[in-house]
């Protein structure tokens, strides 16, 4: 593909947005003590918990990897966001207020609080090796696919290296207060950016172009798809994708962190409500015009698309004019850093307060900050030596959710399992976890003689209910938990009914359970539309 050239004005804008973003990170960074370093003082608002967690959910699996999926396979990728959805009400209603009763830094931390170290150890050791080699990577990796478009001879390492430099450089020194306060720039950014490059999209003809597809009912432009579609057949909504969702919100330290920042529970909840109304949006603003695209951008005149990680790059390059491509090209890059940013915070969190600090139980706060800033350096490292492998994988969608599905079910019934079943004990937990991996791993050499051309949206509810299953036979072997772990990591009918009782007295508008039924029935409206 040649080179797609970029005017002076714009890359100043790219220019002056990073500088910006660094000096705006570094400016409100907290790293005092561990508290502020690792989880920003416990003090943030629910409207900042939602813009955060947003800004952090836009990786480049979402960006690039969505529009791009959905110029070659149509609007169906957006059920992973709908799901997501329904998946945020269930995590904010049920197991939220667990994790932050409970006071954990970690996610992980969760599992030893209800089941024992092993588990924890085995948890944070998964999600370090995840973020390094999925998340970490495939943000640097797509930012490199951006600059190979306009500047073709560049060198993908180097690109690598300059990313990984501009994220570290306020992430390191602030901690998560750097990073947030950072992703409430990048998030307006990006939602202005993107609703911008949408009216372009519409224009000359684009709109015109999808009104054709919607009236002559177009399979491009359904949710429900048949049982053998390829990208996503109809059954997997609700036997697959709710499992990687449970993953990917409540389980993910990346994004829950974010939430454990929150001044309380219900701040923490209504914040993810907020980040589930903006994760709605995406369907205007990030996979329609995917779609669209493919009018603007046909394979026969553009061969470059006929790799899907190309779509949203030419988008902003080729439909734009000159300065708001810089804006977008900054809400493009904003995307990548802010996941990037949000990464390496938790990665380094994950390994300070997971390991360092159990070996090290006298270092002080103070220590363990240098600690967690070193974690980080060395994590972004490895991520920037890994992340050129990952174009052997054919695009960042399917390198990111064919990984997902093998590594999620075991741990997410680990979670559900403990909370929602008081007989379950430490050694189910970690004989599950344990098995799971195993049966994950022969998965990965032994798919297809296994399953054949099985879809892997249908292979994550089996790994699923072969982990659970493994957990409560091997908790029977075993005395059950004792009511100290049970405390404040078990889900209880008397607190939801003592709950019940007090929203009674909140205004509608203060009730987040009224907002999770408007998400609930959002959602039900967008599959109906688009049925």
């Amino acid at each position: 593909m040649n080179a797609i050239s970029i005017s002076p004005i714009d890359g100043i804008i790219i220019v002056i947005y990073l500088i910006f973003i660094i000096w705006w990170g570094l400016r409100h960074g907290k790293s005092t003590d561990a508290g502020s370093y690792f989880l920003a003082g416990r003090t943030m608002p629910w409207w900042v918990v939602g813009l955060s967690l947003f800004a952090a959910s836009i990786s480049s699996t979402t960006l690039i990897g969505q529009s791009g999926d959905s110029y070659s396979t149509g609007i169906a990728v957006f059920n992973y966001n709908l799901t997501g959805v329904v998946v945020m009400v269930f995590f904010a209603t049920f197991l939220l207020p667990l994790y932050i009763k409970s006071g954990i830094f970690t996610i992980p931390e969760f599992l030893e609080r209800r089941f024992d170290k092993r588990s924890r150890y085995y948890f944070s050791a998964l999600c370090i090796i995840g973020n390094i080699f999925l998340d970490a990577a495939g943000a640097l990796y797509a930012a490199a696919l951006i600059i190979k478009l306009m500047f073709p001879a560049a060198s993908l390492s180097l690109v690598i290296i300059i990313f990984a430099i501009i994220a570290a450089s306020y992430t390191i020194p602030g901690g998560l207060s750097s990073a947030i306060n950072a992703e409430l720039i990048q998030a307006v950014i990006l939602i202005v950016g993107s609703i911008i490059l949408t009216g372009a999209c519409f224009a000359n003809g684009g709109g015109e172009y999808l009104a054709g597809l919607l009236a002559s009912g177009d399979t491009a432009t359904k949710l429900i798809r048949p049982l053998t579609d390829s990208s996503t057949p109809w059954l997997g909504l609700i036997i697959g994708m709710p499992i990687s969702g449970i993953y990917f919100w409540a389980n993910n330290q990346t994004l829950v962190q974010r939430v454990l920042s929150a001044k309380s529970v219900d701040e923490g909840r209504k914040g993810v409500m907020f980040n589930g109304f903006l994760t709605l949006i995406t369907l205007f603003i990030i996979i329609i015009p995917g779609l669209i695209a493919r009018y603007h951008f046909p394979v026969s005149e553009y061969p470059a698309m006929s790799t899907p990680d190309n779509v949203y790059p030419m988008m902003v390059l080729k439909l734009l004019p000159t300065g708001i491509i810089g804006i977008m090209l900054s809400a493009l890059l904003a995307a990548l850093t802010s996941t990037l940013s949000a990464i390496l915070n938790s990665t380094s969190t994950l390994f300070t307060m997971d390991f360092y600090a159990k070996a090290r139980p006298e270092a002080d706060t103070r220590h363990l900050v240098k600690v967690g800033k070193i974690a980080a350096l060395v994590i972004i490292v490895i991520a920037a030596i890994w992340a050129p492998n990952i174009g052997k994988f054919g695009s960042l969608l399917k390198y990111y959710q064919e990984m997902l599905s093998y590594i999620a079910p075991p741990i997410v019934a680990a979670f559900l399992m403990g909370m929602f079943n008081r007989r379950v004990n430490a050694r189910g937990a970690f004989t599950g976890l344990i098995a799971g991996l195993v049966l994950a791993v022969i998965m990965l050499f032994f798919r297809h003689q296994i399953f054949g051309e099985m879809h892997f949206l249908f292979i994550i509810p089996i790994l699923l209910v072969f982990s659970m299953i493994a957990i409560y036979l091997a908790s029977l072997s075993s005395p059950a938990p004792t009511e100290e772990k049970l405390e404040n990591t078990t889900f209880r009918k008397d607190d939801f009914a003592a709950e019940t009782l007090a929203l009674k007295e909140v205004s509608w508008y203060k009730n987040y359970r009224v907002w999770g039924a408007a998400l609930l029935a959002a959602c039900a409206l967008i599959l109906i539309l688009f049925a």
